[in-house]
């Protein structure tokens, strides 16, 4: 099976020593970092919402974003990313073997990327699934986007030989992925926190286990989307009577 995860908005910008892979949507990349960088700081801090300092950052990313860029300026995507969900999945923890088995089987959906690879090569960014860049293709980047990702995952399932995506991205993310396109049974994990008798999702903890996930599908190498009920990191456990085939529920006492 595939699995698919959200970028993060912290970056880790740690050397790593790991031989890294070309992205499949590099020239999409670098054309809407050429079409953010013409915003100005104002329109860049308004289209994602953020406080002045990090308007300046993202201003600078861009405007340093290279289409040719050396090996210093270029991380691994999963090692780059720093987020909760990063925190789940510890890809720096994994060994040799299961990195390429990731290689091959766990994607992150990318605003400016569209779809990566754990080892594709990135360029420091922030740039959300959800912002309203307008392109000549539309007035965000769903419609920038359209059916490509789709079109990737689909492509590679069909690779490894497999018809399931377990979809660990957020509803943003995963947004940007025609179910049409994509033509993939799409399994869901929710993860709930008990908490005086009433389950919710509190998204700090929510996002951990999907990166949690995605490590346990990777370190087990799951084909059957059964298997996945096996999942109890972090004290989650399936709970049937909440679970559906395509949306298989996790349940933990509330941690504060």
């Amino acid at each position: 099976m595939l699995v698919v995860i959200s970028p993060a908005k912290r970056l880790d910008w740690s050397e790593r020593d790991v031989a890294m892979t070309e992205p499949a949507f590099a020239e999409d990349a670098v054309r809407l970092a050429k079409t953010a960088r013409n915003l100005t700081l104002g329109g860049l801090q308004s289209l994602m919402d953020l406080s002045p300092d990090l308007a300046r950052l993202n201003r600078d990313r861009f405007r340093d974003f290279a289409e040719a860029p050396g090996a210093e300026a270029l991380r691994p995507a999963a090692l780059a990313f720093a987020g909760d969900t990063y925190q789940g999945l510890d890809a720096a923890s994994l060994d040799t073997d299961e990195m390429a088995w990731a290689q091959d089987h766990l994607r992150i959906l990318s605003g400016l990327y569209g779809v990566l690879r754990p080892l594709d090569a990135i360029q420091a960014y922030r740039l959300e699934m959800g912002s309203r860049l307008k392109t000549r293709r539309g007035a965000n980047l769903y419609d920038y986007w359209r059916d490509g990702p789709a079109k990737a995952l689909r492509a590679q399932a069909e690779a490894v030989g497999t018809s399931v995506l377990v979809n660990c991205a957020s509803q943003e993310y995963f947004g940007a992925v025609d179910l049409k396109a994509l033509k993939l049974k799409v399994i869901t994990p929710v993860f709930l926190e008990d908490k005086e008798s009433k389950a919710s999702v509190v998204s700090f903890f929510a996002k951990r286990a999907r990166g949690a996930m995605a490590r346990y599908v990777v370190q087990h190498r799951l084909t059957d989307p059964e298997a996945l009920a096996d999942f109890d990191s972090g004290g989650y456990a399936y709970d049937p009577a909440q679970s559906t085939p395509d949306r298989p529920v996790f349940l933990r006492p509330y941690a504060s």
